[in-house]
């Protein structure tokens, strides 16, 4: 297991050409397919299995689905022209209150890609100039234009699914039964 950097310590340069828009918006597009990629094939046993207090891998994959609405609610602050961005509930209360290991593990994926599509599509729909417009990120006090959000939500989705990932290996190693840091 690779040790990685729980997501609330993370630093992050916010400083991405706008011209990689096109390239953000293919990973993020992506990223449904490598969710289900990763979920899909494991037995439920091994989905919504949790160690210690940590989120199983179908919460994690659920939590995906919950940020969307974030991401479409800080959109929308873009297109009021605001000063700062909506905060992020860092409880992650949605999430631990979800009970996605309860829900069938397709719907957990439809929920992800029906959302995440209409992200994509909103952000398709932009004015390419609008990448550059930015706002004060209300935890990491910069600004952060359109196109560092994106960047921020494919670095947000990598580390869940990195998680996920090592859930899985876990979960087929003799030894599953050290933490997996999944939040």
């Amino acid at each position: 297991m690779t040790i990685r950097v729980p997501w609330l310590n993370r630093k992050f340069e916010l400083d991405v050409p706008v011209e990689e828009a096109p390239a953000l918006l293919a990973e993020l597009r992506g990223a449904v397919e490598r969710l289900e990629g990763l979920v899909r094939p494991l037995p439920a046993s091994v989905r919504t299995a949790r160690r210690g207090k940590k989120w199983s891998i179908q919460e994690n994959a659920g939590h995906l689905a919950d940020l969307e609405e974030l991401h479409l609610g800080r959109l929308d602050d873009y297109d009021a022209h605001v000063d700062f961005l909506r905060e992020a509930d860092l409880s992650n209360r949605r999430t631990e209150e979800a009970g996605w290991n309860d829900v069938p593990v397709e719907e957990v994926l439809a929920a992800f890609r029906a959302r995440r599509e209409r992200l994509i599509a909103r952000l398709e729909a932009l004015d390419p100039a609008r990448y550059a417009q930015a706002a004060i990120h209300p935890r990491l006090h910069v600004a952060m234009r359109i196109v560092d959000m994106m960047k921020f939500v494919v670095t947000h989705d990598d580390h869940h699914l990195a998680t996920i990932a090592e859930a899985a290996a876990l979960a087929a190693t003799p030894d599953a039964s050290s933490p997996i840091p999944c939040k």
